[in-house]
């Protein structure tokens, strides 16, 4: 019997200098079986990189997902975070957010759509990330709506200043969102403090559905742990890959 399909696949390691950050910053990109320049692929944009790969499997579930003809295929892009500053860079109180935002859709963007088959419409990316980079994705499309307009978020960490952000927005009619938290989140301790994830994504929902925001939202058993997020990631990439 031959090699299963979904391990023929190709993950290229690349780095990049951001001016913006002031530093190199690291991306891992999946590249789907029988890679055709010719095309114009969906692309799946992840924070926390390297964890998407190793902890999510996210690679592996792509494959899976394209075996069975469940999707069309698509990349991903993986751009890993230097851990001591990743609050610094996701959160919005932190002092490398507006840069990393920056890096991310005038820097990274450009580079990945200037050499691989991806698509350039809102429409083809995706955003995702869990905790600090589920809400750090839902940022990115609220500062650059042109580029992001479909975020997929696992346990996001909508901390209040998150959610006043999201409060002073008018229309977000054009945002598309896929949000999953696990219930048994409500006392997770973060470096900044014990939250109750899922009452902050239940006020967040409410507050993007209450300004026009398409939401698919759910609640499962699980806790704040990337177990939790590689079994709910199949559903999350269908809901937009699907469609």
């Amino acid at each position: 019997m031959n090699e299963p399909v979904f391990l023929k696949r190709t993950i290229v390691k690349k780095t990049l200098w951001s001016s913006y950050l002031n530093e190199e910053r690291r991306l891992r990109i999946y590249l789907p079986p029988g890679y055709n320049e010719a095309m114009s692929y969906p692309v799946v944009y992840c924070q926390d990189g390297e964890e998407f790969f190793n902890f999510g499997r996210i690679a592996t579930i792509a494959g899976q997902l394209q075996q069975e003809n469940q999707v069309t295929p698509f990349i991903i892009v993986g751009v890993e975070v230097n851990v001591p500053v990743r609050t610094e860079e996701y959160a919005p109180f932190g002092s490398r957010f507006i840069a990393y935002l920056s890096c991310f859709a005038e820097e990274i963007i450009p580079f990945i759509e200037h050499n691989y088959a991806v698509s350039r419409v809102p429409e083809g990316r995706i955003v995702a990330g869990d905790s600090l980079g589920g809400s750090v994705s839902l940022h990115l499309a609220l500062a650059y709506p042109g580029i992001f307009t479909r975020v997929l978020s696992l346990s996001g960490a909508y901390y209040p200043q998150s959610r006043e952000l999201i409060a002073a927005e008018d229309d977000l009619s054009w945002l598309q969102i896929n949000m999953v938290v696990g219930l048994q989140e409500t006392e997770f301790q973060t470096d900044t403090g014990i939250y109750d994830f899922v009452q902050m994504n239940r006020e967040t929902k409410k507050l993007l559905e209450d300004r026009g925001a398409t939401v698919d939202y759910r609640e499962k058993d699980g806790r704040h742990l990337w177990g939790f997020w590689q079994k709910e990631l199949p559903e999350s990439l269908l809901y937009f890959l699907n469609h």
